[in-house]
């Protein structure tokens, strides 16, 4: 099993030299296992306070029992893990209780001005006018923008992204995306984002890892400045690198 430890620079946070880099999350050696199968192979990851980082791979490949160790949700059988309190997960499936109204969704567990905090967070993603709507009269986009205010109005430090866009159609993933990139610059949580879609994490990240065969096989910094564009010249070959390296560019270029 591993050893997870909590919250590691919650003292010196502010006696760090201006611009050292921390990390919010580190992961050393991590195994598991499931019967017979290893998923996890002795898997390193480290991640930055305020860092973007998504994780890309094929199904099956371990991407989101990494995120559910991560997030406290199941036990390694062995390596170690350090991570902090503060954190929060978004899922692909929105998970609002339906006999709840949206800012008692967004405020569940909140003490203080619950209220008060619900309607800040669901301004921030453009849902200040549905406090009172009911969960099932919300689209899927509207369902995971209240998502994504129930984990903010927490102030993570920590935020994993379990495929939240998976389900949306193209036009409100596009809508999302920026959505997502502009909450993360003004809270800068560390966060990891686990996609099949290589576009997206080009779009998002600040670093993409590709992960195979229960370890990160690959990683690249995105080294373009600006809005994400895939207009970019960089784009396309980021992009081609990245299948490649999935083993899925060959299969593309076929159809």
């Amino acid at each position: 099993m591993a050893r997870r430890t909590e919250d590691p620079h919650q003292e010196d946070r502010h006696r760090r030299p201006l611009g050292e880099a921390v990390s919010a999350v580190e992961v050393r050696g991590l195994v598991r296992r499931f019967g017979a199968r290893t998923v996890l192979n002795g898997l390193d990851l480290d991640i930055a306070e305020g860092e973007f980082v998504a994780l890309i791979g094929q199904s099956g490949c371990g991407k989101t029992t990494l995120l559910r160790l991560l997030a406290g949700l199941d036990q390694s059988d062995d390596g170690r893990i350090t991570a902090p309190d503060a954190k929060m997960v978004v899922f692909q499936e929105h998970r609002l209780l339906p006999w709840r109204r949206v800012w008692r969704n967004v405020s569940v567990g909140l003490g203080g001005n619950a209220r008060a905090a619900a309607l800040r967070a669901l301004a921030e993603v453009g849902l200040d006018g549905h406090a009172e709507a009911w969960p099932a009269t919300l689209s899927g986009g509207e369902a995971q923008r209240v998502a994504l205010a129930r984990a903010l109005v927490r102030e993570p430090r920590l935020l994993l992204l379990d495929e939240p866009f998976a389900a949306l159609d193209a036009l409100t993933r596009i809508k999302m995306h920026a959505l997502v990139r502009d909450l993360v610059t003004r809270h800068r949580p560390a966060v990891l984002l686990v996609t099949h879609d290589v576009d997206e994490a080009i779009l998002l990240a600040d670093r993409v890892v590709a992960m195979r065969d229960g370890h990160l096989a690959a990683q690249h910094r995105i080294g373009f400045d600006g809005p994400r564009d895939r207009k970019s010249p960089e784009f396309p070959v980021l992009r081609e690198t990245l299948l490649a390296e999935l083993g899925v560019a060959d299969d593309l270029a076929r159809t």
